[in-house]
Order: C-alpha cells, then sequence, then structure tokens
C-alpha cells in the first residue's frame, strides 16, 4: 500500500465508479476494515477531498458519529430506502448493501457525494472509523503522479467502455 508523501496517509487504489453506480473495493481494504457482506453506511468525504466514506455501525458505535444511527432510526434500522439519502446538519447519509467487495449507490445519491459515474475515486486508509473514496484535493492530485496506484474496477466495467457515452 503506497504511502505518497512522507507522513502523509496511504492509498490502497484507485477505484473506478461503473455506469450504474457500482464501486469496487480493494481486497486488501476490506481485509483491513473488516468489511463483510451486509449493510454499510456512506458519510460524507472532507470538504478538500469530497467523495464519501464507507464504514459499518461496529465501527460507528465506537465513534462521536453514534449519535448519528441514535438520531436517524431510518439509518440504524435500515427502515429508509437502500441509497437513500437522509441530511443530518445539512450533510448527506445514507446506507447500501456490500456484496461481493462491491457497493452500488444510486447515481443520484452519488451526485450528492459530488460523484459521477465513470470517476476514478481514491481508496484511502481513514481513522480506523471509515475508508475514505477521494473525488479531488491536494491527495488525488499527489495520487495522479505515482503510476504504481493500482485501478480496481466492476467485473462489467472497463476502462474502454468508460471513455464512451
Amino acid at each position: 500500500m503506497p504511502q505518497l508523501v512522507r507522513g502523509g496517509k496511504y492509498v490502497f487504489a484507485w477505484s473506478i465508479v461503473g455506469r450504474d453506480g457500482r464501486i469496487r473495493i480493494p481486497d486488501e481494504a476490506v481485509t483491513e476494515y473488516h468489511f463483510s457482506p451486509g449493510t454499510v453506511f456512506i458519510l460524507p468525504g472532507s470538504r478538500r477531498s469530497g467523495g464519501f466514506a464507507l464504514s459499518t455501525s461496529k465501527l460507528l458505535e465506537k465513534s462521536p458519529l453514534a449519535t448519528l444511527l441514535h438520531s436517524h432510526a431510518e439509518l440504524a434500522h435500515h427502515s429508509s430506502g437502500e441509497g437513500e439519502l437522509v441530511y443530518d446538519r445539512g450533510k448527506p447519509y445514507c446506507w447500501v448493501k456490500l456484496h461481493d467487495r462491491k457497493i452500488k449507490i444510486p447515481l443520484p445519491t452519488l451526485k450528492a457525494y459530488g460523484v459521477e459515474a465513470g470517476d476514478r475515486l481514491l481508496v484511502i486508509r481513514g481513522s480506523g472509523l471509515a475508508l475514505g473514496f477521494a473525488v479531488k484535493g491536494p491527495i488525488v492530485e499527489e495520487a495522479q503522479a505515482h503510476p504504481e496506484i493500482a485501478a480496481v474496477t466492476c467485473d462489467e466495467i472497463s476502462e474502454a467502455n468508460l471513455s464512451s457515452p
């Protein structure tokens, strides 16, 4: 796992968003964050990096974000629709299913996180609370200068068909 600059964050890979909103999670990240099939939460990324973060109820319960689940039962109990946005203090949150190391976020929901189909998301080791998927900012710019960072895609997409409309 590359560390882009001395003292900086570690990155796992680029993950390319599929036409239908499918996003592959790098194997090493799945292992490190103990992700397993089931429900995961999508949290807003930082203002600087945009995108979103991926976490589980187990990780959130041990953090200040536990209040989010207590305040929004529709998130905690998955009674809102999968990928349906719930706002807290003006920030978007939702839940989706993780299956076969992939998540699928509806395209309108992705837009709320500043992400679109075909985007290259930089998968970043976060604080241990959530896995980051950055779409912009200094870390993404630095990563573009590192060809050794692998890219992962979902089976149904490829670099070739991402360039076509």
